[in-house]
């Protein structure tokens, strides 16, 4: 079904985020099915350390040298504490790493499963928070669905735009590339958002690395130049910002997640085991945003949608649509597009002989060659200025795969055909 181009992202965005493994442990790598819990011979005590910290669990006393006692956030004495070697050396460390594990898989604490699925997915983290006021009295339950939503939303969002500026920089990326961003999502592990106000998120280092540097510098590149703007009232550190990563696509995403709260921030942490990547630092600072940077994020937005310039193309696509208002003369058709964009789809006009050319290759299950500009308006998924239409020749496998189609889509044909 086709979508406005207006429409949110967040809106269209596939659930192929995956949910938190403490309520999914499918895409775990585990010891057994059993427990669900990573292999505590593959465990380094050393990257267990370092996530506890970063999650907020303190280091109290142990043995110097054999092992540490942690206890989680909040007040002590609550929740039982971990016992956790300091090295795989001792003949007792693994089983010490076993009941460390089953002890944060049993833990009440949010912290704990995020530990745990840094542990079996070495995975940089990404975590975004939200300061919203405090829900009336007895409208909690609504204020924190509705604010988790937004926050997933917004997320969602930002993913993306990291994900199509992984692709190719652009101010506004539109229908370009989105196949193949949403693909690289499909490994990204996410959390809950109790009460709408935190979320965190779980990139595999082998998988999700450029994403993860690429929003690094995206997002420092995007406060950067909201402060020059607000500064100086100059829109020129925009322009030169789309080479770290921002884009319309980006802007829009944290307008999303400022909208209707105090301010908003993202962090990121490398995965301890895999250490940061080059040009990065060790422990990046959080990026925080405000309601006073909406102006500017909104004028950034508007100006990268404006100057993006067409793209001159060649596309080969099979026809899967075709309309005129009678019989004769100009038509417009619709493309699935196989090769020479990264769109899914292109609507353009033809003239009376191209027309003709491409109704004669939807019939006989071939796709046709055509060359024009793929413009901006619309998201590129219009195509001006056409020419050159020819049929192209195509295996076997591919022309019983778009006679599937024809015959899927014989409606649209015979639209053409009659002239309705």
């Amino acid at each position: 079904m086709h979508r406005p181009m207006n429409e949110p992202v967040h809106e269209v965005f596939p659930s192929a985020v995956r949910p938190h493994p403490a309520e999914q442990a499918g895409p775990w790598p585990t010891a057994s099915p059993a427990d669900g819990l990573p292999d505590p011979a593959r465990v380094d005590p050393a990257v267990l350390g370092v996530l506890l910290a970063r999650h907020g669990w303190q280091r109290r006393g142990g043995a110097p040298g054999r092992y540490s006692r942690w206890t989680p956030p909040g007040p002590p004495g609550r929740s039982t504490s971990l016992l956790v070697p300091d090295t795989t050396a001792f003949p007792d460390s693994e089983d010490l790493l076993a009941e460390a594990l089953t002890a944060l898989a049993r833990s009440a604490a949010p912290s704990a499963r995020e530990v745990l699925v840094s542990l079996a997915v070495p995975s940089d983290e990404i975590r975004w928070w939200r300061d919203v006021p405090e829900p009336a009295a007895g409208t909690a339950g609504a204020a924190g669905w509705a604010g988790a939503e937004q926050l997933h939303g917004a997320a969602r969002q930002i993913l993306l735009a990291g994900a199509l500026a992984v692709r190719g920089r652009a101010g506004y990326h539109g229908a370009r590339h989105r196949r193949r961003a949403l693909a690289t999502l499909g490994s990204i592990l996410i959390g809950p958002a109790p009460g709408g106000r935190d979320l965190t998120a779980f990139l595999p280092v082998q998988a999700g690395r450029p994403l993860a540097v690429r929003l690094y510098h995206a997002l420092h590149a995007a406060r950067e130049a909201v402060d020059y703007q607000r500064a100086t009232g100059g829109m020129e550190a925009f322009d030169s910002a789309v080479e770290a990563g921002v884009s319309r696509e980006l802007t829009e995403a944290v307008i999303a997640l400022v909208r209707g709260s105090e301010g908003a921030g993202i962090a990121l942490d490398w995965a301890p085991a895999a250490g940061a990547p080059d040009g990065c630092p060790a422990r990046p600072e959080p990026v925080e945003f405000s309601p006073g940077d909406l102006p500017a994020l909104r004028r950034a937005g508007a100006r990268y949608l404006r100057d993006e310039p067409a793209v001159t193309v060649r596309i080969t696509g099979a026809v899967v649509r075709l309309r005129r208002s009678g019989p004769r003369g100009a038509g417009i058709v619709r493309l699935r597009v196989l090769a020479g964009a990264e769109v899914p789809h292109v609507r353009l006009e033809l003239d009376e002989e191209a027309y003709r050319i491409a109704g004669q290759a939807h019939l006989v299950g071939l796709p046709v060659r055509v060359e024009g500009r793929l413009e901006s308006r619309g998201g590129f998924r219009r195509l001006t200025r056409a020419s050159q239409v020819v049929p192209v020749q195509v295996d076997e496998e591919e022309r019983d795969r778009l006679m599937k189609s024809l015959q899927e889509n014989v409606d649209y044909f015979e639209e053409a055909c009659t002239g309705e």
